[in-house]
């Protein structure tokens, strides 16, 4: 008697199934040629992750809130668990937002993330981007991905003000009517731009399902689109890495995405939603119940917005209250010009890749990460911008600074005032004399070596620190980067005789060149000559 053994066995379902999709979408290629892409590995790139994953933490819990929340302005009369507040009139939006924080399951403690995961977003894009800058990380072929990670902050905070609008509350209510006097300061549009917001003479009966729209689907939806497109750009220019052994603008050097960066990826997800989930547990956050709802005829003590729009709010703080009537019409300079001078202030930094590769004449590649004090002009700018940010965040909180540390008001006004023009000179020029005081520091480390706190005596009873010999990686990390020679004016005349013509706009490059890569603006990195003297023992001990 024989029997036959079906020795076929069948694939487990998952394999099938992959290859299923394999035969249709072509993913083994796919993986095969991105799941081993190597990514570096440096502290200060979990910034861009801390605003992805707040990014996601963000819709998630906007999901979750919509199913609750009712974009409506319509008069209600509150029967909720809230004592204070039972009997009084009161719009949908604000009715149902206390219903979300006293009723729902979780629903304040979701709301508290929500807002709390929208300030760490915005916080986070404005140091990664920061961290961007000061790197130059931004050079080519990175400049649209700059464009696209400062059109996700710009958006970011209207975003943001849109979202805390929606409650309806006294303190947002008085934040949509700081808007809205800003736009009818804008000529000849600012009125018909008013009423076609609010949907009529303000507050309207309308402006809440607008920002409605706005906040859970127009803006959302561009971010969404925005840090794809970001992200692909990451995946197609691959990462940028700092100077070290090894590292060219050829190559990466890191971890593989699968298994290594994945596995810390997810935890540091985790990470992030457990940190939010702690602030948002412990520290309230726009309790609206002790607000409010808002009545046109009433302003929140101490109404301050969050901190991404304080910037605004100082600036039309402290602009004194300038009019002039110009053909019949009265222009209110005191909102108008701070509602130009805004966007001005941040697209300075949004168009500033384009500036300095214009300036540098500099159209290489670069995929190797400046470290700050090699970029002491650029460094210097960027703590500037930063300065006449924050000047103006505690213009925005003028009269909080007053309260709290029993000081003038008109005192505070005029110290921002001049600051904001005074400030941003100041930390230029510490800034860049940090800058070179560090590549000198580096500079003499590289020829002398380390201090090593040894005192020793010489044979004729000098006493002189011993110092120890950098490792061959920490010279290279030292002395790899690059050094520009400064750009010159061509001669005033040909090699035929012919007198050249140069333009108004090459000796403004050449100028600001000079500013960038001057004597004045970098420090000579050490030669191979100087080492080998200096550690031969000539002229030092």
């Amino acid at each position: 008697m024989s029997t036959v053994t079906d020795t076929t066995k069948k694939a487990p379902a998952g394999e099938r199934v992959a290859d299923w999709a394999d035969g249709r979408l072509g993913i083994y290629t796919l993986a095969k040629a991105n799941m081993r892409k190597i990514f570096p590995d440096h502290w200060s790139f979990m910034l861009g992750e801390i605003c992805l994953y707040s990014f996601l933490i963000i819709i998630l819990t906007g999901v979750y809130l919509t199913m609750f929340f009712h974009p409506s302005m319509n008069e209600v009369e509150y029967a909720g668990p809230y004592v204070p507040l039972q009997g009084q009139l009161m719009s949908e939006a604000f009715n149902s937002t206390m219903h979300i924080s006293f009723e729902v399951r979780g629903g304040l403690l979701v709301r508290q993330i929500h807002h709390w995961a929208a300030l760490i977003f915005l916080a986070g894009m404005f140091v990664h981007m920061m961290r961007v800058f000061f790197t130059g990380a931004f050079r080519k072929p990175r400049e649209i991905n700059w464009l696209f990670g400062f059109l996700l902050f710009f958006l970011g905070m209207f975003t943001g003000f849109t979202g805390y609008s929606l409650p309806d509350d006294l303190l947002s209510g008085t934040g949509v009517r700081f808007m809205q006097g800003a736009i009818l300061s804008v000529p000849i549009v600012g009125t018909y731009l008013s009423m076609f917001l609010f949907g009529g003479e303000f507050p309207g009966g309308d402006f809440v399902a607008r920002f409605y729209s706005a906040h859970v689907l127009l803006l959302p939806g561009i971010m969404l689109g925005l840090v794809v497109a970001h992200l692909i750009l990451v995946i197609v220019h691959k990462h940028t890495h700092f100077e070290g052994p090894g590292r060219t603008n050829n190559n990466v050097v890191g971890m593989p995405l699968l298994p290594v960066y994945m596995a810390k990826a997810g935890g540091f997800f985790f990470l992030v939603f457990g940190v939010i989930a702690v602030i948002s547990a412990i520290a309230s956050i726009n309790p609206i119940w002790a607000l409010g709802p808002y009545r046109p005829d009433q302003v929140s003590t101490g109404a301050q917005p969050d901190w991404y729009m304080g910037f605004a709010e100082g600036l039309i703080r402290v602009m004194p209250g300038w009019e002039i009537n110009l053909w019949g019409h009265t222009l209110v300079l005191g909102v108008m010009i701070p509602l130009v001078l805004f966007p001005a202030v941040l697209a300075a930094i949004g168009v500033y890749p384009f500036i300095e590769s214009w300036i540098t004449g500099d159209k290489r590649e670069h995929h190797i990460a400046q470290r700050p004090r090699n970029a002491p002009t650029r460094t210097a700018f960027g703590v500037a911008w930063i300065t006449a940010y924050m000047v103006m965040l505690v213009g925005g909180g003028n009269d909080l600074w007053a309260t709290h540390f029993h000081l003038s008001i008109n005192s505070i006004t005029w110290f921002v005032r001049i600051f904001f023009f005074l400030g941003p000179v100041i930390a230029f020029i510490v800034t860049k004399r940090i800058c070179l005081g560090l590549q000198r520091r580096d500079k003499d480390k590289v020829l002398h070596g380390r201090e090593s706190g040894i005192i020793k005596r010489l044979p004729h009873g000098e006493f002189v620190e011993v110092h120890e010999p950098l490792s061959q990686g920490e010279l290279h990390r030292l002395t790899a980067h690059e050094q520009y020679a400064p750009a010159e004016l061509p001669p005033a005349v040909d090699e035929n005789g012919v007198e050249r013509k140069t333009g108004r706009m090459e000796k403004l490059r050449v100028r600001l060149n000079k500013g960038y890569y001057g004597e004045d603006s970098q420090i000579a990195k050490p030669t191979v000559e100087e080492y080998k003297e200096i550690q031969s023992g000539h002229g030092h001990h």
